[in-house]
């Protein structure tokens, strides 16, 4: 398996591990309001979207010199964090859906994303 495979299955893995963390976070906040259930989607939600585009910008180009992929992968991450910035603006700011449940999302999809990154599952690392 090439690195650039390794790299889409673990975007693909971090992904799916993030969209069910958020979801039982946002659960978690439903007798709280629908306000808190969605600001917490919002913010996991950011994440999971922004790790999703990163991945494949930084991806994209496939195996080439060391050089574009840094530039590949320095965009991916600038993208990745406007957008998450723009969605915590757009859901606490305009929206005005409570910043503790989208800071909330934000961190559970950020910690979901490293275990998975790691390679940690149920039973340790595979």
């Amino acid at each position: 398996m090439t690195s650039v495979a390794a790299g889409w299955r673990l975007v693909r893995r971090a992904l799916i591990w993030q969209v069910v963390a958020v979801a039982v976070l946002a659960l978690a906040f439903a007798p709280v309001g629908a306000a808190w259930s969605l600001a917490a989607l919002a913010g996991g939600g950011a994440i999971a979207v922004g790790g999703a585009l990163s991945g494949a910008l930084a991806l994209g180009g496939g195996v080439g010199p060391a050089t574009g992929a840094l530039m590949r992968m320095v965009l991916g991450l600038a993208v990745k964090w406007l957008v998450v910035v723009v969605a915590l603006v757009l859901a606490v700011g305009v929206a005005r859906l409570p910043a503790l449940a989208a800071l909330a999302g934000v961190v559970v999809a950020l910690v979901v994303q490293m275990l998975a990154m790691a390679g940690v599952t149920r039973y340790g690392k595979h």
